[in-house]
């Protein structure tokens, strides 16, 4: 197993570890009593079935290889959530045993980007994502409400880019360190898939040196897979706005995501949506008559 990447597995697990409260499985002790937060490994070892060395052993980094059973003591122990599960298992494997990260350009289907047509129609902002959290597509509403991706260099349309690099992503988020905080552990998910991922590693470097909050929540080793949930804005034309975000998984590309932002009908947010779409839809029309 390669040196780096168990130095993330060992990581990940020490920080699973610490956030678990002794109380909570009935150990005892006083917090006074421990010189570090959450459980000892004694202890874990103990709740997972494993013996004491074999899990010093693995958290420390060294070569071992884990079965499946292992991992699930210890998912089960350290109790993870599914993405949590998901990503110690990527750690956990042998490199050999990994996919190889694909060195062609995502593609998106040309039946994606109607469909992203589709939601524009509809006032409804929408963009694929895809490995790096790369904006593989956006449509116009998207543009309008967040970032003109398209406008940008090829290598600067990627997500967390935008949010940790381009000082308008502070501005346009009132909730800007938990939007930036998901980011990171989004893009956590995505580098234990692909720990080869030059491209990938490059921009964790880059985030890394520029950014002294990236750093310091990547560091933290928290890992997370959008599916839904509410985003609030504050955009410089139609003023504060909440929208509902749906993240599907397309059927043609595992790693691309497609982001769907909508508010409930006749409410002020979706007014301020369709507002925005049609400021868009003008500025496009004067660009072509001009």
């Amino acid at each position: 197993m390669d040196v780096t990447h168990n130095a993330d597995l060992k990581e990940f697990l020490r920080s699973r570890r610490a956030r678990l409260r002794p109380e909570e499985f009935g150990l005892g002790g006083t917090a006074g009593a421990r010189r570090v937060p959450g459980l000892r490994r004694e202890e874990l070892a103990a709740l997972a079935g494993v013996s004491v060395d074999y899990y010093v052993r693995l958290e420390q980094g060294r070569n071992l290889n884990p079965s499946e059973a292992v991992l699930d003591a210890l998912a089960r122990a350290l109790r993870l959530d599914d993405t949590e599960r998901a990503h110690l298992f990527d750690l956990a494997r042998p490199r050999e045993a990994r996919r190889r990260p694909q060195r062609r350009p995502q593609r998106v289907a040309p039946a994606t980007y109607q469909l992203l047509e589709t939601f524009d129609d509809a006032g409804a902002p929408a963009f694929i994502v895809g490995r790096r959290m790369d904006v593989l597509a956006i449509n116009h509403a998207a543009r309008a409400l967040i970032c003109d991706f398209n406008a940008l260099p090829a290598r600067e349309r990627n997500y967390a880019r935008f949010i940790f690099l381009d000082e308008n992503a502070r501005d346009l988020h009132p909730d800007w360190a938990v939007i930036a905080a998901e980011t990171v552990a989004t893009l956590r998910v995505d580098a234990g898939r692909h720990p080869d991922d030059p491209d990938l590693s490059a921009l964790v470097g880059e985030l890394s040196v520029r950014s002294e909050e990236f750093r310091r929540w990547w560091a933290d080793h928290q890992v997370l897979a959008r599916t839904s949930g509410t985003k609030r804005f504050h955009h410089p034309i139609v003023g504060r706005l909440t929208i509902t975000y749906q993240a599907l998984t397309l059927p043609d590309d595992a790693e691309q995501t497609l982001f769907v932002y909508t508010a409930p009908a006749g409410s002020p947010d979706q007014a301020a949506l369709r507002l925005l779409q049609a400021d868009a839809t003008w500025s496009r029309a004067s660009t072509a008559a001009g």
